[in-house]
């Protein structure tokens, strides 16, 4: 039988082998896995790692605020961006801003979604609790395939007091959605706030100590205790730290149905790069916020032991400049006033890799698991997503693991100004990147087009 593309003698890695055989594909799928097979298009993959392509389960991806503003990234930009680091994959998030409701909002944010280059599926944010969300807009945007709900536990725009939040896990219960949470305590943050300003703390590095990590546990353990009450299926978002980690160990051996992410910058910044002189810490204001070396340090061994099971981008774009920017308030605005959020599409593989594979803190099992499995699962994805075999989509990065690659901004094609890495050198980067079967990176070139993407309509629940 001769294929459409074979990709011959690369290195497969799964979430669970590693082994060398051609991969033979037909049309957009995986056909068959072998060796000495022929197609019409022979890729050499000689020397190259050959991975399931990325998934990212947590992007803020043309997504609508409160406030007006409009994330800068959008969905062509920000699906480049992906495709360029070797994600082929996006989850991201539909907003539910006052005066529509909640399916009305997903239905706009279905059409944004049609300019993406990349397959994508779609989590719902739930700010508000009224009868019309709970009693039909959750069971209405579950039948039409959204990945999972989410809720925050801070933020003025955003936060559910737990009563509301219980509200949403009865319905997302009936509904089979898994419930992903933003964990960090709103009322003592705004006291740790508004005491720094009183104290004249107005710089960057004050959004780390008004946020400390006692917050952020004393929200995860709530968020899961309650979760508990109503025995159903949470994720915890953007863990921070290991006392976070500890929480949710602790609760999983209790038999809570919890799991958690955590993202690149929490394992490779540091609260350091709050400091940075004039403006430039603003640059790394995110929530949780960055901890400490130590924190980033006691983080690896709950990746590798699956209490945090998945590396997302938390991809949640503001440029420095610009009417929507971090600088927006001004450059002397105090830091309650700066955007959170970090650029990272681009960026989450190659920092994962360099920081976790090539330092011996995970193996590539562990790399594939963290970046691609465990989310296909996570979001009723799998197995069309996140591995590679028989039948699955031919999503797939040639990785060379080799290749040093020194990141600036200017190598993704996102409309953020900026990346928090700009300058770090790493080793390991896309060679490589298929999408569907068909060839979307090449010579570090975006061959993809908009509309290419497809809405994925996820299965409800978690996937083994």
């Amino acid at each position: 039988m001769t294929f459409d593309i074979v990709i011959r003698n690369g290195t497969i890695v799964t979430a669970s082998d590693v082994f060398t055989a051609d991969i033979g594909i037909t049309g957009e799928t995986i056909d068959t896995i072998g060796h000495g097979l022929t197609g019409h298009h022979v890729v050499d993959a000689t020397g190259l790692l050959v991975m399931p392509g990325g998934i990212d389960g947590h992007c803020h991806i043309e997504q609508e605020e409160a406030d007006g503003t409009v994330h800068e990234d959008d969905f062509a930009s920000a699906s480049a961006s992906a495709l360029l680091g070797g994600t082929t994959t996006v989850v991201c998030f539909a907003s539910h801003v006052p005066g529509r409701n909640i399916v009305t909002q997903f239905e706009d944010y279905l059409r944004r979604g049609q300019n993406s280059r990349i397959d994508f599926a779609v989590h719902q944010i739930v700010t508000r609790t009224d009868a019309d969300t709970i009693e039909k807009g959750i069971p209405e945007i579950a039948r039409r395939g959204v990945a999972g709900l989410k809720v925050f536990m801070t933020y003025d725009d955003f936060h559910l007091t737990d009563g509301q939040f219980l509200r949403v896990l009865d319905a997302a219960k009936a509904s089979g959605l898994v419930v992903s949470v933003h964990c960090e305590n709103y009322d003592a943050i705004r006291h740790m706030i508004e005491a720094h300003l009183a104290a004249g703390r107005t710089d960057a590095h004050a959004h780390a100590t008004s946020r400390p990590p006692c917050l952020e546990r004393e929200a995860t353990y709530r968020a899961m205790t309650l979760a508990e009450l109503v025995d159903h299926d949470i994720q915890i978002f953007h863990v921070s730290c290991p006392e976070v980690a500890e929480e949710i160990a602790r609760a999983r051996h209790r038999g809570v149905k919890v799991s958690a992410e955590t993202c690149p910058h929490y394992l490779s910044l540091t609260e350091a790069d709050l400091k940075r002189n004039g403006f430039e810490g603003a640059k790394y204001i995110c929530s949780p916020p960055l901890r400490t070396q130590a924190d980033q340090d006691g983080m690896w061994s709950y990746l590798r032991d699956g209490v945090i099971g998945i590396v997302s981008s938390d991809h949640c774009g503001y440029s420095l400049e610009g009417t929507s920017g971090k600088a927006r308030h001004g450059r002397d605005a105090d830091f309650s006033l700066i955007p959170n959020g970090m650029p990272g599409l681009g960026t989450r593989m190659a920092v994962l890799f360099d920081a976790g594979v090539n330092s011996q803190k995970i193996g590539l099992t562990d790399f594939v698991r963290l970046t691609a499995t465990a989310p296909a699962q996570r979001y009723g994805l799998y197995p069309r997503k996140g591995t590679i075999a028989p039948g699955s989509d031919a999503d797939l990065v040639l990785w060379d693991r080799t290749q040093q690659v020194r990141i600036t901004n200017d190598l993704f094609q996102s409309r953020i100004d900026y990346t928090p890495f700009e300058g770090r050198l790493v080793t390991g980067w896309p060679a490589m990147v298929l999408a569907r079967g068909r060839i979307a990176v090449e010579n570090g070139q975006v061959l993809r087009k908009p509309t290419m993407g497809r809405f994925l309509k996820a299965r409800s629940g978690p996937q083994d």
